[in-house]
């Protein structure tokens, strides 16, 4: 006499924004570890962007396409380092830093247009709505928090897969 345990049919996988948040949230759990030190890096390089903006853009009165751009590129300096050595040190494997920093700075390059392209926006929508959008707190949300958060989801995404990858011989040993 045999028993057969019969499994319970498991649940199709949700479609639409269900099935969409259900990824994301698989996708976040898988990448836990990563994404804490990615974020704990980008944090130590947000506090250095927006101090290093609003200094220039607010105390020094610099134009904030040049407060952004120069901010922006010595916090990209100092979140490489950090992103190298500690968010993907074992990634960093024989790559020279030189070809790493290369792409690192040609993705941080699309991640700036990311946050420039919201300051555009911003400008466009203060011809329209000045009391609103031709502010310093306007500029800055513009800049330093719509710019760099959507900016930031796409350079998580482009270290990972291309500047910090994976070595094959580490793949293999897991």
């Amino acid at each position: 006499m045999s028993t057969s345990i019969e499994t319970p049919p498991q649940p199709a996988a949700p479609r639409g924004l269900a099935g969409l948040f259900a990824r994301a949230i698989g996708l976040v759990k898988r990448h836990a570890a990563e994404l804490t030190r990615f974020a704990g890096v980008g944090g130590v390089a947000y506090v250095i962007d927006i101090g290093l903006f609003n200094l220039m853009f607010i105390g020094l009165d610099w134009s904030y396409w040049y407060a952004k751009i120069i901010s922006a590129v010595i916090a990209m300096t100092v979140a490489f380092f950090g992103n190298r050595h500690w968010t993907w040190r074992e990634r960093r494997g024989s790559a020279a830093a030189h070809r790493q920093y290369a792409l690192y700075f040609f993705f941080n390059g699309i991640g700036l247009l990311i946050s420039l392209a919201c300051l555009w926006a911003n400008s466009g929508l203060a011809r329209v709505w000045p009391q609103y959008f031709d502010t310093d707190l306007a500029v800055n949300i513009a800049a330093n928090f719509v710019g760099v958060g959507l900016a930031s989801v796409f350079r998580f995404f482009a270290y990972r897969t291309w500047v910090f990858r994976h070595r094959p011989e580490l793949a293999s040993a897991k």
